[in-house]
């Protein structure tokens, strides 16, 4: 059992303090600048998350980084699912080594979607022998996502880069020129209320393999994230989700 908290309490956040709950662990620490939800304790991250062993941020990509300095500060270790701010991965890198705290993050925390970015690495070995397919991404969200492509879109596409030598780096959308044959390209649909769908898609001139993962709700990024704080704790450093599938599934965790 641990004491964990919840920063950012829209429908990840209650969904993840379910999933916690359930799990026998506490949620004594609720946080978000916004809700009026009876579950919230405070408005931002104070001294009531001193005695937390783990806490979970599902915020914005502008309000993230600022957290993770709060969370070192206090020696917290953290499970960071908000996505949007890769760009600062080395200053986030810094925090966690100079204050010598654990944290893990992931553009998805979805078990389903990180066994499938297994399935995705194993695929573009075996295509990376056959030149005639080319490859591409799309994926479908619902209409109130704010970021195009998803994290998680972009993370599939970096998978099939290392993994592919005709595919050198991703394009979003459409570029209004031709698509280079080195360019992989990621699409997006918004509408309704899917949850979130994503292919990878290899076709030539003869026929088409598609590799699929729809979630049916957010549940199971509830239950990854709740996983990935019972991992996390007790380490000390910067992990992201395919080093804990890695220990879970085979290999090791630094490879």
């Amino acid at each position: 059992m641990m004491r964990i908290g919840i920063s950012g309490y829209g429908k990840m956040g209650i969904l993840i303090r379910h999933k916690a709950l359930s799990r026998g662990h506490e949620v004594p620490v609720v946080v978000d600048p916004h809700s009026k939800a009876d579950e919230v304790t405070t408005r931002v991250v104070d001294s009531s998350a001193e005695l937390l062993d783990v806490i979970i941020d599902f915020t914005e990509p502008r309000a993230v980084v600022h957290n993770i300095e709060r969370y070192a500060k206090m020696n917290l270790t953290a499970v960071i699912g908000t996505t949007g701010w890769y760009d600062r991965m080395d200053q986030v890198a810094r925090l966690v080594e100079e204050s010598g705290i654990g944290l893990i993050w992931s553009g998805n925390f979805s078990l389903g979607v990180n066994i499938y970015f297994h399935l995705i690495k194993a695929a573009g070995r075996i295509m990376n022998r056959f030149a005639q397919y080319d490859v591409m991404v799309h994926e479908y969200h619902h209409r109130h996502k704010a970021e195009s492509p998803s994290g998680t879109a972009e993370m599939i596409a970096d998978i099939l880069i290392k993994e592919l030598d005709r595919k050198s780096f991703p394009v979003t959308q459409l570029p209004g020129r031709r698509i280079d044959s080195s360019e992989l390209n990621i699409s997006s649909t918004r509408g309704g209320s899917i949850p979130g769908t994503h292919q990878v898609i290899f076709d030539s001139e003869v026929d088409m393999i598609v590799l699929e993962h729809n979630a049916r709700n957010r549940s199971g990024f509830a239950e990854g994230a709740v996983a990935a704080a019972e991992w996390i704790y007790g380490k000390q450093g910067l992990y992201n989700i395919e080093q804990m599938m890695k220990s879970i599934v085979g290999g090791t965790e630094n490879e």
